[in-house]
């Protein structure tokens, strides 16, 4: 049976005798019914009555009934309500505009509205470039989406998709002050959804695509890269694979292992495990075997798709062609960012000593992190309710500040990179250990340090490209 989450949080508004030792006895039999209760709120006292409100944590909703007739069942005892805390805070979605102009008489509406505006427009039909400072794009980035690959819900359509963008719209402004704004397509055809978003883009700063099912979303992303004057990130790609590098860093400093000796075996080869592996390279990794539904991707085969062709090109240079079982045998690594429960015990003793284990499927990981422990020295999850949660807000906020702050206009490696040294570098050699190889999705400094790194790379590379441009008619003109 699952455990309690906060993600199944109720609360259940109770009517009870009023007595010295009501309170308790709710307590006692919503946790003998298996729930977690997390407060006790009386919001009403009678002579005879209490109503209290029990909110607790479930496994589902079916958990939340059973703990709602247990209290039913004890003498005296009615549940009046139930409401499941979750829903509650989406009621009407997560975000708000607010101006953050005061319009209080006609003076303030005539310079923010017309005619004083019309200024202001003629300004930057003039010259475009200047909309980045007198409009919303100097800090809004447009979070994409076609509902394709959500979470691990799969393909539900992009309104059902919406509540995971307004969440990833109120996290970019939680942690980096980044307005971000949900943009859900009600199409899955690669080339619409190009020129949607190109039409879209003079709004925003940068571009953030999400939850769009592989293959399309390379072509999408590779496309508006080269289209548009604005930075697209995946972060379905990008992201994982920045903090997945940075967890990597710090679990190889607490096992005295290097990265370019150890044995990784990736199983996912869709959009996250092709960048991890494509960062894993750049980094200096030099043993990788990737796996995906079939066995092991390798060069003794032909793949329909540029990406699973160059993963065959650039890794698994033994040529291993058996199952991601036999795989990891012998590794010291394993990255999992593909399906839940494909790996068991055995699976997990037959690494090598020392092994590190990365099972980030959501909600359900490739292996049970409590089993995994048992064998591996290294265990990471990406949920938050097991110790290391390798989560993407350590990356995406704080990315696109730097990306804002430096007015790029596109993404390099080089920046991917000063992005993950900087997430693990917030774990310091005192605080390093087999539990905590990366930092808190609410360390303070994440975002800052994330921000700085990549505007520093964005800098150095438009200061390189600078150099080339000017360089060329010189060397033209010999």
């Amino acid at each position: 049976m699952a455990n309690p989450s906060p993600g199944n949080s109720i609360t259940l508004r109770v009517s009870a005798p009023s007595s010295f030792t009501a309170t308790s006895e709710l307590a006692a039999a919503v946790a003998a019914a298996g729930a977690a209760v997390t407060a006790l709120d009386i919001s009403e006292s009678h002579h005879d009555t209490l109503v209290v409100d029990v909110t607790c944590n479930t496994t589902d909703e079916e958990h939340a009934n059973r703990v709602k007739d247990a209290l039913n069942a004890l003498d005296g005892v009615t549940v009046q309500h139930v409401s499941d805390r979750t829903f509650l805070m989406h009621l009407g979605g997560k975000l708000e505009v607010v101006p953050k102009v005061a319009l209080r008489n006609r003076d303030d509406l005539s310079r923010a509205y017309t005619p004083g505006v019309a200024r202001v427009c003629l300004a930057i039909a003039e010259d475009p470039a200047a909309a980045r400072n007198l409009t919303v794009k100097r800090n809004t980035i447009a979070v994409v989406t076609d509902g394709s690959a959500v979470l691990g819900l799969g393909n539900i359509g992009p309104a059902a998709a919406l509540p995971v963008m307004e969440g990833k719209a109120a996290l970019f402004k939680q942690f980096a002050n980044v307005d971000a704004w949900p943009v859900c397509l009600d199409t899955q055809d690669t080339e619409e959804i190009i020129k949607i978003v190109k039409a879209l883009a003079p709004v925003y700063g940068g571009v953030n695509l999400e939850d769009i099912a592989a293959p399309r979303c390379f072509e999408i992303e590779n496309r508006l890269r080269k289209e548009l004057d604005i930075p697209v990130f995946h972060d379905d790609q990008h992201g994982t694979a920045i903090v997945t590098l940075a967890a990597l860093v710090n679990a190889l400093r607490v096992v005295d292992k290097k990265l370019s000796e150890v044995k990784i075996v990736v199983s996912g080869v869709g959009a996250a495990g092709s960048a991890i592996i494509q960062l894993l390279k750049a980094q200096g990794a030099q043993h990788i075997v990737a796996a995906g539904r079939s066995g092991a991707i390798h060069s003794g085969e032909k793949y329909d798709d540029e990406h699973r062709t160059w993963i065959a090109a650039n890794t698994n240079e033994e040529g291993f062609s058996g199952t991601l079982h036999e795989a990891l045998k012998g590794a010291d690594v394993f990255i999992g960012v593909s399906a839940p429960n494909i790996l068991g015990e055995e699976q997990v003793a037959s690494m090598a000593e020392d092994a590190i284990v990365f099972a980030m499927a959501n909600p359900t990981p490739e292996v049970d992190p409590t089993i995994a422990s048992k064998h591996a020295a290294v265990v990471a999850t990406g949920r938050s309710d097991f110790p290391n949660q390798i989560n993407n807000v350590l990356a995406f906020p704080g990315f696109f500040r730097g990306l804002l702050d430096a007015g790029a206009s596109d993404i390099t490696p080089e920046m991917l990179v000063a992005a993950a040294e900087a997430i693990a570098k917030r774990v310091g050699d005192d605080e390093l250990n087999a539990s905590y190889i990366i930092p808190s999705v609410f360390d303070p400094h994440v975002a800052g340090d994330v921000a700085a790194a990549v505007a520093a790379a964005a800098h150095a590379n438009a200061a390189a490209q600078s150099t080339t441009s000017t360089a060329a008619p010189a060397a033209g003109n010999r």
